[in-house]
């Protein structure tokens, strides 16, 4: 599919009608989280997870809950960037239990549970992170983090109607300057909020069984301009709707049209090529510096994550000019999932 129409919408609306289908008025995308997320019915096809990824130059941090019905899922990572040492954990709940998640985007979530403590709580036009693991993979992981979002600032939010049955709302909070700190063992990693930028993955929807996806992300400044990413395909394609859009100094810009991401399957740590399909609009390329490989198997519940941390380069055309890019830090990945 080449360009397409997406409406924009404006007013706050329900996902679902009272019968648990999509809310046709509800389809569109939006600049600011406008969406009540009232999932109901479709046992074990109902998916909710809010997912945060902080970026610096020195580290990536990443936390994440989720409830997918038939099981609840906790997880994190920390990578340093300059050693390549990664320390990851995870804990599963049965039948999502403890994983209790709200229907909007900018509400509180917490989770305390086996000597794991995840907090996220709005606070007058800030959002404060906290996390907590006394042993996470032998080693102390705290982080103490806050998100101070610039009244200005776009956030992208978009319901993709693969069916009146099936459907998903994705906000992706990009470009949110981060400040605090995440220590690991003794060591301390400070975020400069001049360098170091959160993105929230929140997801609410009733979900196919099987599902492939490509995300890519990423934000920071390219001289005096703060550029974010937000990158999808396979799993949008053909929709009519997608969750591309780029950023510029706050401003959103909507790419509707698909994107082509080329790759190695073989090796995902070579270059990626991301572009839009049927303009110019983007042309990057994605070069890893490191490859963070997730996977479960659960009998009903499996998948298969590669997700790339890396630098984009290219060029980017906003309506009035074209910014190259180089250098910018972010993340690209591939998700297979049964779930």
């Amino acid at each position: 599919m080449s360009e397409y129409p997406e409406r924009e919408l404006t007013a706050p609306v329900k996902l679902c009608l009272p019968d648990g289908s999509l809310n046709p008025e509800a389809v569109g995308w939006s600049r600011r989280s406008l969406h009540t997320c009232n999932l109901k019915g479709a046992w074990l096809r109902k998916k909710r997870w809010n997912y945060w990824c902080v970026t610096s130059e020195r580290f990536v941090f990443s936390a994440a809950l989720a409830n997918v019905d038939y099981i609840g899922l906790a997880f994190a990572y920390f990578l340093d960037i300059e050693t390549g040492e990664l320390v990851e954990d995870g804990v599963v709940t049965p039948l999502g239990i403890h994983c209790s998640l709200p229907d909007e985007v900018e509400a509180d979530i917490a989770f305390n549970r086996r000597r794991w403590s995840f907090t996220v709580k709005y606070q007058a036009g800030k959002i404060h992170f906290t996390f907590h693991r006394p042993s996470m993979r032998g080693r102390r992981v705290l982080a103490d983090l806050v998100f101070a979002p610039p009244p200005s600032l776009d956030s992208l939010n978009v319901v993709i109607p693969w069916s009146p049955k099936r459907f998903q709302f994705t906000s992706k909070q990009n470009c949110l300057p981060a400040e605090g700190g995440v220590k690991v063992g003794d060591r301390t990693y400070e975020a400069d909020p001049a360098s170091s930028f959160a993105c929230l993955d929140y997801g609410r929807g009733i979900w196919p069984y099987f599902t492939t996806w490509n995300w890519a992300a990423g934000a920071g400044y390219q001289g005096n301009d703060l550029i974010g990413l937000n990158l999808g395909a396979k799993w949008t394609d053909g929709t009519g709707s997608n969750e591309n859009g780029i950023w510029r100094n706050g401003r959103l810009h909507k790419l509707s049209e698909d994107l082509d991401f080329s790759y190695d399957r073989a090796d995902f740590r070579k270059p990626w090529h991301i572009r839009t399909q049927a303009t110019d609009r983007l042309d990057l390329t994605f070069t890893p510096f490191f490859e963070h490989v997730s996977g479960v198997n659960l009998l009903a519940l499996a998948s298969e994550g590669h997700q790339c941390f890396g630098r984009f380069s290219g060029r980017l055309r906003f309506d009035d000019d074209v910014v190259e890019v180089d250098s910018l830090l972010g993340w690209s990945e591939e998700h297979k999932a049964r779930w």
